[in-house]
């Protein structure tokens, strides 16, 4: 298929190699214009604006940090919504707010006639590389139909949750239950290196048990090594848990964990570490957040 891609931060870099490795054609586009170059490097033909990447694909994919930046690549100036076709479909790997995302599936099907699939992912930028996320679909079922071909190829997990908004639902739902654990991690392992624990041994011991997590294999390593290079930036922790709270705030849901891990979040930013990994919380139970 001839994929426009809006986005190639590291999550970007990741869904455009794995794109160009299965044989799409890929064009891509971001602000930063560092960031295309060195997606060239890869294949990816580089654009100029959203408007010149999308013009003419069938699918425009999109993946970027803000609900702000989504709607300025679809709206604004140079937008792609003015060079979408009917026949496109729009997929959004962001994270993004659930009531503006229905609002701009809206103005955009009402501009351009395309349809929306909003596709927020968990696994990080290996799992996009590696055709191994959880993509949480919320969208027409046409739509669907249309861009599952390529999304099949992306996705360890595809599930169809219900109409727009429901993916973005599904994904503030997993970050509750992902972010709130980076805190828990921190603690558990700050605990048992006080305690004089051999940590190099505390996984094994405690995976096969209730204790045992895909977060646990995957982020308790670095921990343990203090390995805080950026998978994901602790900014968009913070900026992803604050979408909790607002979501929460309206369905008034209780979210008191999600609270205090937020406020742990914030502090961590407010010390200057917005740039590192989420899991670098642990600093503030090590005493290394100064």
């Amino acid at each position: 298929m001839r994929i426009a891609f809006l986005g190639l931060g590291l999550m970007g870099e990741g869904f455009t190699r794995r794109l160009i490795d299965l044989g799409h054609d890929v064009t891509g586009f971001d602000p930063v214009a560092e960031r295309r170059l060195a997606a060239s490097a890869w294949g990816v033909t580089p654009a100029e604006t959203s408007a010149a990447a999308a013009e003419g694909a069938d699918l425009v994919m999109t993946c970027v940090t803000t609900t702000d930046d989504l709607e300025a690549a679809l709206f604004g100036t140079d937008g792609c919504a003015g060079t979408m076709s009917e026949a496109a479909v729009l997929v959004d790997f962001s994270t993004t707010v659930v009531a503006r995302t229905k609002a701009m599936a809206g103005r955009l099907k009402a501009e351009c006639g395309a349809g929306w699939i909003d596709a927020p992912v968990s696994g990080g930028p290996p799992a996009a590389r590696d055709g191994k996320l959880a993509i949480m679909m919320g969208g027409d079922e046409a739509d669907i139909a249309r861009a599952r071909p390529v999304l099949d190829q992306l996705a360890a997990s595809l599930v169809h949750l219900g109409p727009v908004g429901a993916g973005q639902v599904t994904k503030m739902v997993n970050q509750v239950c992902v972010l709130t654990n980076f805190v828990v991690l921190a603690e558990a392992l700050n605990l048992a290196e006080r305690g004089g624990v051999d940590t190099s041994r505390l996984q094994a011991a405690l995976e096969t048990g209730y204790a045992g997590s895909n977060l646990m294999a995957a982020m308790w390593p670095r921990m343990m090594s203090r390995d805080y290079a950026p998978a994901g930036y602790l900014r968009q922790v913070l900026k992803d848990l604050d979408m909790v709270h607002d979501l929460a705030h309206d369905l008034q849901a209780s979210i008191p964990m999600s609270t205090q891990a937020a406020e742990l979040f914030r502090l961590m930013a407010a010390r200057g570490h917005a740039e590192e990994d989420g899991i670098a919380v642990l600093k503030l139970f090590t005493g290394e957040a100064v």
